[in-house]
């Protein structure tokens, strides 16, 4: 069961109720959530593959700057050209089916993973939050994306 502030204090970061929460997935150094782990499936039975959903607005935000930069492009260019980093990224893929896989199976998003894993880069919100949520070496791509973020808690919690 996840803790009613936890739950307070993410409804505070994404200005709704948040939906299908399975559990808090990482900690901003500040002390609150900044990513969730969510069921496979909302509460209306629609299928929901991104697991690995991250809510802090200051997080989000730097990381809608970095996507404004071409760095998606620059990475998806990089994927086509880099055979280890392409394995890297497929492996991180596999890894996030394997996570969701042990929430529920939902067979209409078999298969699929989130952020365009395993081909492509088109999300890196997702990307970070695997990178969060899974800890640095399961994605590269994520863990670049954090590394690119810089310290967003260093402010102040956000809500």
């Amino acid at each position: 069961m996840i803790d009613p502030d936890d739950v307070s204090a993410i409804e505070a970061q994404l200005g709704r109720e948040p939906r299908a929460i399975h559990e808090v997935g990482h900690r901003c150094p500040c002390g609150n959530p900044d990513v969730v782990t969510t069921e496979p499936r909302l509460p209306n039975g629609t299928p929901f593959p991104t697991t690995f959903y991250l809510t802090c607005p200051r997080a989000a935000s730097r990381i809608g700057t970095l996507e404004g930069s071409g760095l998606m492009k620059e990475m998806q260019d990089r994927l086509g050209a880099d055979e280890e980093l392409a394995a890297a990224y497929r492996s991180a893929h596999e890894r996030y089916l394997e996570f969701r896989s042990a929430l529920g199976e939902v067979p209409e998003i078999e298969g699929i993973s989130a952020g365009g894993m395993p081909d492509r880069v088109k999300c890196l919100h997702v990307l970070a939050g695997q990178a969060l949520a899974m800890g640095r070496g399961v994605n590269p791509l994520g863990d670049e994306v954090l590394d690119r973020l810089g310290p967003w808690w260093e402010p102040g919690p956000c809500v």
